[in-house]
């Protein structure tokens, strides 16, 4: 059924890379153990772990929340540290439900990272442009990290990549200004040409990963 033009003009205004959230919860009792923790290495590749990162790394701390909302934490570290230090409280053990949500979590995160990853690596290899050792080889290094070892996971990742360079390519760049166009006032497109132009867009243009 074909949408609105608020639907389409929100939906073509509204493609675009979204932030990886995190979250911070405090539960009556305790703080949750059930945390997942990314940081960058000196080397500037990607780390996402359920282990915390060696002494003195700064990184970003997602705790995850029962009602599955999530919110940055780490503009609220240091007062939670904290207020845990001056009331005594103590981190609560993990559920198997947070351990399993957080292990969903690492392996999102992980994905993401690697998707992105592969596609830069493939745009800087295709650009015909001179490329940065230094970045090419922190892209293959974080690529190598967070990239699955098993065949088939790698290969869907790979997949996932090669549509996320199509999604920010030329074509699907002019494709969703054509329907930015459309939709601008005064426009009077029909409804088959909206919805051809969404069908496409949806079809060849959507990202896999934000």
């Amino acid at each position: 059924m074909p949408m609105s033009i608020p639907d389409l003009r929100r939906r073509a205004t509204g493609i675009a890379t979204t932030v990886v959230a995190a979250c911070l919860l405090c539960v009556a009792g305790g703080a949750s153990a059930s945390s997942v923790y990314k940081w960058v290495d000196a080397s500037g590749i990607t780390h996402l772990s359920s282990a915390k990162p060696p002494a003195g790394t700064k990184y970003e701390r997602v705790v995850l929340a029962s009602t599955g909302n999530a919110t940055s934490a780490s503009s609220r570290r240091a007062s939670y540290s904290a207020a845990n230090a001056s009331t005594g409280t103590r981190t609560t053990a993990a559920s198997a439900e947070q351990v399993s949500r957080r292990n969903e979590m690492v392996t999102s995160l992980r994905n993401r990272e690697c998707v992105v990853a592969l596609e830069s690596i493939d745009r800087l290899a295709k650009g015909g442009q001179a490329v940065d050792p230094a970045e090419f080889s922190r892209l293959q290094q974080t690529a190598d990290q967070n990239c699955s070892r098993d065949p088939v996971v790698r290969r869907e990742q790979e997949d996932m990549a090669a549509r996320l360079r199509v999604s920010k390519g030329d074509t699907c760049v002019d494709a969703r200004n054509k329907l930015a166009d459309m939709l601008e006032p005064g426009r009077r497109p029909t409804r088959d040409q909206l919805k051809t132009q969404q069908e496409f867009i949806e079809s060849h243009c959507t990202a896999p990963v934000r």
